[in-house]
């Protein structure tokens, strides 16, 4: 189910409405919605519970600062072309305007459902002022809400069953919940929608060569061999001194949000440029909240003179805190190296869920207390006992008498030496210390 319309007539604010969750940035400037964003919503009536996949679409007609509208009216026509209905949503207190008169041009032969919804009814006397908007020839009444009040929404529901009286009584995609979900971050123009269409093998992203052109985070589901993944356009990153408005703010959070929220972060960076404090922040953010990071070199087909060998030293000693991260070049642009990405990213997600046994566990942690004990300043550390308490990070906890005695040095000289003896040799794990109190006197189990 398709929303479109002109701009700013409240698209975003529907779709978060009808999902219960802010998935699309809701402010005042024209435009800010620019690719496809889709999102299941819970339908309820007479006849139960119902999901449905809501699109939200840029304006159409928007005239905005870097003349996308030819792209974003583009992605509306994707939206309308896979939609089963359309909502066609209409602004009460501007009134019927021209670009309304040219959206319903568009629709009024559309072979699927559409159903007219004039929104920003708050008040009694803007509820009359629905039925001026019959003048549009939709074939069925107008719907009058506020997307932003709720009022009005519970109706919509009730209509929008009627429409799709055929919608899956489960929530889309809960038959395959994805196996993956993969964020693909950096800054602006490195070659993130590319890469997403490139993986979708459709036109899913709007490409353009004016930076900032991704402002939502948007999801975008792939079926690789019987497998259910999601891989996270983001907004391109900028210097936190340079962020103009409240539009490049909020995409800036969502950025950092689809970091914390994704299995595998994808850092991709074009080669051709030098790396930045952009990079270096989103490495250093991902790996504080220990995420597997694939190195993704793009326009690689550009680097001439350069050896991934020479490549691989660069960055090693730009971004130091992630010298397991394995490195993949690659085209976007041309889809070369692509589907190996992606291959990375998977393998780099079964590491991470690994799970291994509380012997082997043990086994490897007592060679790395030989190799170098952690006793300092006359006191002796002592390690009791060791488990993995989960995976995903995989994270390890080591019960020792007195956690105040070992040092963050140590702590990651036994990150090191677990990631490589356990299998986990390209993800970042996490050592938790609690101290021997916790669990009975005793040396390390064999």
């Amino acid at each position: 189910m398709a929303i479109v319309g002109r701009p700013n007539v409240g698209k975003s604010t529907l779709a978060n409405r009808l999902s219960g969750s802010r998935v699309s940035i809701v402010e005042p400037t024209s435009g800010v919605t620019r690719d496809r964003v889709a999102v299941p919503a819970r339908l309820r009536g007479p006849w139960g519970e119902r999901w449905v996949e809501v699109i939200d679409t840029g304006g159409i007609g928007v005239v905005d600062r870097d003349d996308l509208g030819p792209l974003v009216e583009e992605q509306v026509g994707n939206a309308l072309a896979s939609a089963q209905a359309v909502l066609f949503l209409v602004d009460v207190r501007d009134g019927l305007t021209p670009l309304d008169r040219r959206v319903a041009d568009l629709l009024r032969g559309s072979p699927i459902p559409v159903l007219l919804v004039v929104n920003k009814t708050e008040g009694e006397r803007l509820a009359w002022d629905v039925d001026a908007f019959r003048a549009l020839g939709m074939p069925a009444d107008p719907v009058g809400i506020s997307a932003q009040n709720g009022d009005g929404v519970a109706e919509l529901r009730e209509r929008l069953l009627e429409l799709l009286p055929h919608a899956p009584e489960a929530r889309p995609g809960a038959g395959a919940s994805p196996s993956l979900s993969i964020a693909v971050v950096g800054r602006r123009n490195a070659g993130k929608s590319t890469l997403i269409n490139a993986l979708a093998h459709e036109p899913r992203m709007i490409v353009s060569e004016v930076p900032g052109t991704t402002r939502d985070a948007v999801d975008v589901v792939l079926e690789r061999d019987g497998e259910t993944l999601v891989v996270i356009d983001t907004a391109g990153v900028r210097k936190r001194g340079r962020i103009d408005d409240a539009v490049d703010f909020f995409s800036q959070a969502r950025s950092k949000k689809t970091i914390r929220r994704a299995d595998v972060v994808v850092l991709l960076f074009d080669v051709t440029r030098r790396i930045s404090g952009i990079e270096k922040a989103l490495a250093k953010y991902a790996v504080d909240r220990h995420k597997p990071v694939v190195l993704a070199a793009n326009k690689w087909d550009l680097a001439t003179g350069r050896s991934p060998e020479e490549f691989r030293r660069y960055l090693d000693s730009n971004l130091p805190w992630l010298p397991f991260a394995p490195i993949c070049f690659l085209s976007a642009r041309d889809g070369w190296n692509v589907e190996e990405t992606l291959a990375l990213c998977r393998d780099l997600g079964r590491q991470a869920q690994r799970r291994v046994s509380t012997g082997e566990l043990n086994r490897v942690l007592e060679r790395a207390l030989e190799a170098r004990g952690p006793t300092r300043s006359g006191h002796r550390v002592r390690v009791r006992y060791a488990t993995q308490a989960e995976a995903a990070p995989p994270t390890f906890v080591l019960f020792v008498n007195d956690k105040r005695l070992v040092g963050r040095a140590y702590l990651r000289y036994l990150e090191n030496r677990l990631r490589e003896g356990l299998g986990f040799p390209e993800v970042p794990v996490r050592v938790v210390l609690r101290d021997q109190r916790a669990v009975p006197q005793g040396d390390l189990p064999r």
